[in-house]
C-alpha cells in the first residue's frame, strides 16, 4: 500500500528517502531552504494541498503541510497540477524541464533552482521510491 501524494505520510516517507541519498546529500551540500510544493487542481483532482521540505546542507531536518504556500518562510515556492506532479513521480516529466515547458510555476529564488538542478533530479529520484497511491478527487 503507498501513500497518497497529497498526505503528511508521503513527505515524511520522502524525507526518509532524502536522508537515505548519499547523492542527494552531494547534490544539496550546500543548500540551505525551505521549499513548498504546491498540488493544485486538475481534472483528476479537485482539492490542493501544500507541503513543505526544509533542506540544510543536503539533509531534510522538517517537513509538514501547510494550509496555504504562504504560511511559512520559504526560498521557493513550486506550483504545478496535480497531472503534473504525478508525472514527475512517475519519472515522465524532469522537473527542470517542466520549468522550461512552463508545467510548473517557480515563485521565489528560481535562481537557485537553476544553480541546484542535481539536486532537483534526486529529490525526483526520492521521490520515485516512495510508494504512492494516485487518488482521484479530493
Amino acid at each position: 500500500m503507498g501513500y497518497k501524494i497529497t498526505s503528511a505520510e508521503w513527505v515524511v516517507e520522502l524525507q526518509r528517502q532524502l536522508n537515505q541519498s548519499e547523492s542527494y546529500e552531494r547534490a544539496a551540500k550546500d543548500y540551505v531552504g525551505t521549499v513548498i510544493f504546491s498540488v493544485e487542481l486538475d481534472e483528476s483532482y479537485d482539492g490542493s494541498a501544500h507541503m513543505y521540505l526544509k533542506i540544510l546542507n543536503g539533509k531534510c531536518i522538517e517537513t509538514g503541510k501547510v494550509a496555504s504556500p504562504k504560511d511559512i518562510p520559504t526560498v521557493m515556492i513550486v506550483y504545478a497540477r496535480y497531472g503534473t506532479w504525478r508525472k514527475m513521480i512517475e519519472g515522465r516529466l524532469d522537473p527542470i524541464q517542466g520549468v522550461m515547458m512552463r508545467q510548473l510555476r517557480i515563485e521565489g529564488d528560481i535562481l537557485r533552482l537553476m544553480r541546484y538542478p542535481k539536486a532537483a533530479k534526486e529529490m525526483i529520484s526520492c521521490g520515485l521510491k516512495v510508494p504512492t497511491d494516485f487518488e482521484s478527487g479530493s
